[in-house]
Protein backbone atom coordinates (compact mmCIF):
# COMPACT_ATOMS: atom_id res chain seq x y z
CA UNK A 1 0.00 0.00 0.00
CA UNK A 2 1.00 3.60 -0.23
CA UNK A 3 1.57 4.61 3.37
CA UNK A 4 0.53 2.70 6.46
CA UNK A 5 -2.95 1.63 7.62
CA UNK A 6 -3.21 4.51 10.09
CA UNK A 7 -2.14 7.01 7.40
CA UNK A 8 -2.86 5.80 3.86
CA UNK A 9 -1.22 8.06 1.30
CA UNK A 10 -3.76 7.63 -1.51
CA UNK A 11 -7.52 7.06 -1.85
CA UNK A 12 -6.99 3.53 -3.17
CA UNK A 13 -4.91 2.51 -0.16
CA UNK A 14 -7.48 4.07 2.15
CA UNK A 15 -10.31 2.13 0.45
CA UNK A 16 -8.41 -1.16 0.65
CA UNK A 17 -7.65 -0.70 4.37
CA UNK A 18 -11.25 0.28 5.05
CA UNK A 19 -12.63 -2.84 3.37
CA UNK A 20 -10.21 -5.16 5.15
CA UNK A 21 -11.04 -3.52 8.49
CA UNK A 22 -14.79 -3.87 7.80
CA UNK A 23 -14.25 -7.59 7.31
CA UNK A 24 -11.94 -7.79 10.32
CA UNK A 25 -9.52 -9.55 8.00
CA UNK A 26 -5.97 -9.78 9.28
CA UNK A 27 -3.44 -8.34 6.86
CA UNK A 28 0.24 -7.49 6.67
CA UNK A 29 0.63 -4.11 4.98
CA UNK A 30 3.81 -3.17 3.14
CA UNK A 31 4.51 0.54 2.71
CA UNK A 32 5.58 0.69 -0.91
CA UNK A 33 6.51 4.36 -0.63
CA UNK A 34 9.37 3.48 1.69
CA UNK A 35 10.78 0.77 -0.55
CA UNK A 36 10.80 1.44 -4.31
CA UNK A 37 12.51 -1.88 -4.97
CA UNK A 38 9.56 -3.84 -3.59
CA UNK A 39 7.12 -1.54 -5.42
CA UNK A 40 8.89 -2.12 -8.75
CA UNK A 41 9.07 -5.86 -8.15
CA UNK A 42 5.35 -6.00 -7.41
CA UNK A 43 4.52 -4.16 -10.61
CA UNK A 44 6.58 -6.67 -12.55
CA UNK A 45 5.16 -9.68 -10.69
CA UNK A 46 1.51 -8.93 -11.35
CA UNK A 47 2.00 -7.18 -14.69
CA UNK A 48 0.57 -3.77 -14.00
CA UNK A 49 1.03 -0.48 -12.26
CA UNK A 50 -2.06 -0.07 -10.07
CA UNK A 51 -1.29 0.03 -6.38
CA UNK A 52 -2.25 -1.08 -3.79
CA UNK A 53 -2.58 -4.78 -4.47
CA UNK A 54 -4.21 -7.50 -2.43
CA UNK A 55 -2.64 -10.92 -2.17
CA UNK A 56 -4.39 -13.65 -0.21
CA UNK A 57 -2.17 -16.50 0.91
CA UNK A 58 0.27 -15.67 -1.88
CA UNK A 59 -2.34 -15.42 -4.65
CA UNK A 60 -2.87 -12.10 -6.40
CA UNK A 61 -6.49 -10.97 -6.00
CA UNK A 62 -6.41 -7.51 -7.57
CA UNK A 63 -6.09 -3.80 -7.09
CA UNK A 64 -8.42 -1.60 -5.12
CA UNK A 65 -11.12 -1.34 -7.82
CA UNK A 66 -11.35 -5.12 -8.13
CA UNK A 67 -11.34 -5.52 -4.34
CA UNK A 68 -14.10 -2.88 -4.00
CA UNK A 69 -16.22 -4.69 -6.61
CA UNK A 70 -15.60 -8.07 -4.97
CA UNK A 71 -16.52 -6.66 -1.57
CA UNK A 72 -19.75 -5.12 -2.89
CA UNK A 73 -20.74 -8.41 -4.54
CA UNK A 74 -19.86 -10.54 -1.49
CA UNK A 75 -17.11 -12.31 -3.42
CA UNK A 76 -14.32 -11.03 -1.17
CA UNK A 77 -16.01 -12.44 1.91
CA UNK A 78 -16.42 -15.77 0.12
CA UNK A 79 -12.78 -15.77 -0.99
CA UNK A 80 -11.56 -15.10 2.54
CA UNK A 81 -13.83 -17.83 3.89
CA UNK A 82 -12.67 -20.30 1.26
CA UNK A 83 -9.04 -19.51 2.08
CA UNK A 84 -9.65 -20.05 5.80
CA UNK A 85 -9.16 -16.44 6.81
CA UNK A 86 -11.38 -15.40 9.68
CA UNK A 87 -13.67 -12.49 9.02
CA UNK A 88 -16.50 -11.11 11.05
CA UNK A 89 -18.30 -8.24 9.32
CA UNK A 90 -19.43 -5.57 11.72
Amino acid sequence: MNGVPSQPQCPSSSAMVSILHRLNAPFNPVNLLSNPRIRDGLKELSDGSALPRLYVKGDFVGGSEIVKDMYAAGALTKLLTDKGIAHYPV
